[in-house]
């Protein structure tokens, strides 16, 4: 079930929401960094979240996400409020669905502004609403045999 959308067609051109998507395939930095390219910005910021191989404490051996069927309108949602409340001239966000590994790439996150500043405090507040708000759940197996489910990513 790939739940990707990108609709450049479908908004104006001065839309600075580029990607949002959530899939089951792997995710690609290059993409998202190419998707919020823009001359005007003088600063990108990207943030890659990955899988790790602990967590409290135990060692993690499997891990898996599932979303809510809501999840990317509440993604576009995360994705309009920080452009609302940020000066972001391009934006883009993936998350990934499924079961990953250790090392996988699950989430991608990306602002272009024009300054630097305003760069790092917009895609911290992508990266903190969506793993807040977006409903996307973890499931963690750990090495002794016990799991976890984390409300949201």
């Amino acid at each position: 079930m790939a739940l990707t959308f990108d609709h450049p067609g479908e908004r104006a051109a001065a839309d600075p929401i580029k990607l949002l998507a959530i899939r089951e395939t792997p995710l690609s930095v290059d993409e998202v960094f190419r998707a919020v390219g823009d001359d005007a910005s003088g600063g990108t910021t990207l943030f890659v979240g990955t899988v790790r191989n602990h967590d409290g404490g135990a060692d993690v051996d499997a891990l898996g996400y599932s979303c809510h069927p809501t999840a990317e309108a509440e993604l576009r949602r995360v994705a309009e409020k920080v452009v609302a409340n940020h000066p972001v001239r391009a934006l883009a966000a993936v998350h990934r669905v499924g079961d990953l590994e250790v090392g996988d790439i699950a989430v991608v996150v990306a602002v272009s502004c024009p300054h630097r500043a305003e760069a790092f405090e917009a895609c911290r507040r992508l990266i903190d609403d969506l793993k807040h708000e977006v409903p996307i759940w973890k499931h963690q197996t750990f090495s002794d045999g016990t799991e976890e489910w984390v409300g949201s990513c």
